[in-house]
């Protein structure tokens, strides 16, 4: 004998009605009295409608979703978007149209040194500056220093087998200290940074005793 059971009307009710219970969906669409104006580039809605004399915090939520819902619109509508492989959707800003104030103030105009004032009339240029302190390696296919740590100045002393001068190295070894051609390069080296310091002092102690450059 077989059984029927017929659904109860009032828990069928009750489920169908919890279903459409849940967070309710916002118009995508958002229009106002007054027309928001926007500044894509600092992706900023400004909203000039007025709020009113005590705004609750639900108003002021429903305000605020209302500019980050027209925000996303115009972006979305006439900013481009575009596919990366590997960095994937990216859309593209405009110009910024409004301003912003600085944190802090400008940085102050640094005076010029003793030194400066003196180049500026013989004009004499600062080479460092001006050719920079990388150089390319064409053998590597990558920028390196000049000097200093992985310096071009130091290229060779790290190799395991170089090519060897049969002079310079004949000249060296009659030094009869033990000395190589790769050693007497390091040597060198390293005497002319101690002689440019001894140069550099040397100067100092002229400029002091003739009270400076004017």
């Amino acid at each position: 004998m077989a059984t029927v059971i017929k659904p109860n009307s009032t828990s069928a009710d009750s489920l169908s009605r919890g279903a459409s219970i849940g967070p309710e969906r916002l118009p995508v669409s958002v229009t106002k009295p007054i027309p928001y104006t926007f500044d894509l580039g600092n992706l900023f809605c400004s909203d000039a409608n007025p709020l009113p004399t005590k705004p609750t915090d639900a108003q002021l939520a429903s305000v605020a979703r209302d500019c980050a819902q027209a925000l996303i619109n115009q972006l979305l509508t006439t900013c481009p978007i575009h596919s990366h492989p590997t960095e994937g959707v990216l859309l593209t800003l405009p110009p910024c149209t409004t301003p912003l104030p600085r944190e802090k103030p400008l940085p102050a105009q640094k005076k010029e040194t003793k030194w400066e004032k003196f180049a500026k009339k013989k004009g004499i240029k600062d080479r460092k500056r001006a050719e920079g302190k990388m150089v390319y390696d064409e053998e590597k296919g990558e920028w390196a220093p000049k000097w200093g740590y992985k310096g071009r100045n130091k290229d060779g002393e790290g190799d395991w087998i170089v090519e060897v001068d049969v002079k310079k190295e004949e000249k060296v070894q009659s030094k009869g200290d033990g000395s190589t051609l790769r050693g007497e390069g390091r040597r060198d080296r390293v005497e002319k940074v101690k002689r440019n310091e001894r140069k550099r002092r040397a100067n100092d102690r002229k400029v002091r005793k003739s009270g400076g450059l004017g």
